[in-house]
């Protein structure tokens, strides 16, 4: 099995170095590599559908801006170490984005790929290839388009659909944006249309591929957005931006999505005692828990980003206290609720902060004493208290690190094994919580604490006397509500969900102009075990000026192009 699974990242990875320069297709002339003999060749037709692979995760790339400055440190999930005026993290949490200065992967990259896929659509009827894996290429690609049109409306809204056209470097390119319900109904009926196509799953080779469960999973996505505050019910632009109704019953529709995704009966959670299966499965290639991921090689790459300088990482990402105190008891209740005392010897305690709390705690931040492997191959504790060399508050500016998805067996240095991690697009964790906030802002909360409770039991939190995980009784679909945003919170930090949530759910507003936290943890005289003392420290204030930031402006020079295409309002 091992063997087979190594055998599939090398797949990957080699197919996904042919189509770039230097790669397989490099080292024929030019002037023999066209369209044409491209799609007569069975090979190259396989290197060109991995190559629209190869961007599939740029969105949710922990490096996307560059560095370690990803979407998590737009947001308010972490402090980013780049301090450049010019430097994106800095651009965002300022409010000084613009059209000028924006991104433009969200629009080039997407664009870019769909005309592959569009291209490859074009030619696959003559491909030398079997009916049978011709259809399941079309399938690929169908999904594949559906993907990166999904990360298209989630920035920007509804943007112009190209159908199968293939577009030439001369031709006319219309910029007239669709609107969002026909961008969705779209994206719906293509991920439809790939679920019908797609096998449940692959083994060998073809491992890591897009599957039936891929295609049902991005419909679970598209939908619980679309039902979402800020789309269901915006008039402006004509439905441009959203569904000028608001109808509540889009999120029945939503809960019927993520519900086909779990009939399948082909993903879990992936559990193990204590809530160890929240920390592995992060570090497994291969689990049931995985709907999607970016595929790599073995690899050090989170390491060499997050780990603290003595585990030879940058530590560069780093969690703001409101990230933190997200985090709950092991009880499942919240630190401000479920104080330590005689009686409840398992509560919060002020003064040893980091102790009792959900298990999910001590894999996601690294905090003062946490444990990490260093150069030695041993697991020391890492001191982030002011004074404390190299790890100290000199070098994190919040008192902590990032922990989740590192292996406990791997550092940076080359001197320890690589992880088999692959990066989680979609994760079974994300489907019940879509499934749990779909069916309660629907009215049946029932389901809503199912799925709650099974994401609580997997992450090690104690079932409780009447095995609650700390739900209360009688919760109203608004109190619900908070607990499923605060589910998602610590459930999916770190994995580009936190920026979009808060977006869709309308209350950036409210979340994003707040002042962010760090901790000054001063240590208290020599004595073992060490004591200290933890004073909150201001970070920053991100910007949040304008209702306009709940959605990206289009590039200027991509409105350049074209009289129609409309900017979005305020930009």
């Amino acid at each position: 099995m091992k063997k087979k699974i190594f055998l599939a990242a090398v797949f990957m990875v080699l197919m996904a170095a042919a189509c770039k320069k230097g790669g397989v297709l490099e080292q024929v002339k030019t002037t023999d590599l066209t369209e044409e003999s491209t799609f007569a060749d069975s090979a190259r037709t396989m290197q060109f559908l991995t190559r629209i692979y190869t961007d599939i995760g740029f969105s949710a790339d922990p490096k996307r801006f560059g560095s370690s400055v990803g979407v998590y440190s737009i947001c308010d999930e972490v402090e980013g170490s780049l301090l450049s005026a010019t430097a994106y993290n800095v651009i965002f949490q300022t409010g000084s984005i613009s059209a000028i200065n924006v991104p433009t992967d969200a629009w080039v990259t997407t664009y870019a790929n769909i005309r592959r896929v569009n291209v490859l659509l074009s030619h696959l009827s003559t491909v030398p290839l079997s009916q049978r894996l011709r259809d399941r290429i079309a399938g690929e690609a169908r999904f594949l388009r559906a993907w990166y049109y999904f990360i298209l409306i989630k920035h920007y809204g509804g943007v112009p659909l190209i159908g199968d056209v293939v577009y030439g470097a001369t031709d006319p390119v219309p910029g007239k944006r669709n609107t969002y319900e026909e961008c969705v109904n779209y994206i719906e009926s293509e991920c439809k249309a790939a679920a019908q196509i797609l096998p449940q799953i692959y083994t060998g080779l073809d491992f890591g591929r897009v599957t039936k469960g891929a295609a049902l999973a991005l419909r679970s996505r598209l939908l619980l957005y679309a039902a979402s505050p800020l789309f269901n019910g915006r008039a402006d632009m004509d439905g441009v931006l959203g569904y000028p109704n608001a109808d509540p019953g889009r999120w029945n529709k939503a809960a019927q999505a993520a519900l086909d995704v779990v009939n399948l009966n082909q993903y879990g959670l992936y559990e193990l005692a204590g809530g160890m299966g929240f920390q592995k499965v992060f570090t497994l290639r291969k689990n049931n828990e995985y709907i999607l991921a970016a595929m790599a090689g073995n690899n050090r790459t989170l390491e060499a980003i997050w780990d603290p300088p003595t585990r030879t990482g940058t530590g560069s990402a780093m969690p703001y206290q409101e990230l933190v105190d997200a985090f709950g008891t092991i009880n499942g209740k919240p630190i401000t609720e479920d104080l330590k005392s005689s009686a409840n010897p398992t509560g919060y305690d002020p003064a040893n902060p980091y102790v009792n709390r959900d298990p999910r705690f001590n894999w996601s931040i690294l905090f003062n004493e946490g444990m990490r492997l260093n150069t030695s191959k041993t697991v020391t504790p890492v001191f982030t208290y002011s004074g404390a060399a190299q790890d100290g508050f000199n070098f994190t500016k919040t008192g902590y690190y990032l922990r989740k998805m590192l292996d406990d067996n791997t550092i940076a240095s080359t001197t320890s094994s690589a992880t088999e991690r692959c990066f989680p697009l979609i994760r079974y964790a994300e489907i019940l919580l879509n499934y749990a906030e779909a069916s309660n802002e629907a009215g049946d909360l029932q389901t809503a604490y199912t799925q709650v409770k099974a994401i609580r039991k997997r992450a090690g939190i104690l079932p409780g006397a009447e095995d609650n995980y700390g739900l209360s009784d009688g919760l109203t679909k608004e109190t619900m509500r908070a607990v499923i945003q605060n589910e998602r919170r610590v459930e999916l930090a770190i994995e580009e969900h936190r920026y979009w949530d808060v977006r869709r759910w309308k209350i950036a507003e409210n979340v994003s102009n707040k002042t962010l936290h760090g901790m000054k943890i001063t240590r208290v005289g020599t004595g073992t075990p060490a004591t200290y003392t933890y004073e909150l420290i201001n970070i920053r204030t991100p910007a949040f000026i304008a209702p306009k930031y709940y959605l990206w402006p289009i590039p200027q020079s991509e409105v350049n192009k074209s009289a129609e295409l409309m900017q979005n309002p305020g930009w």
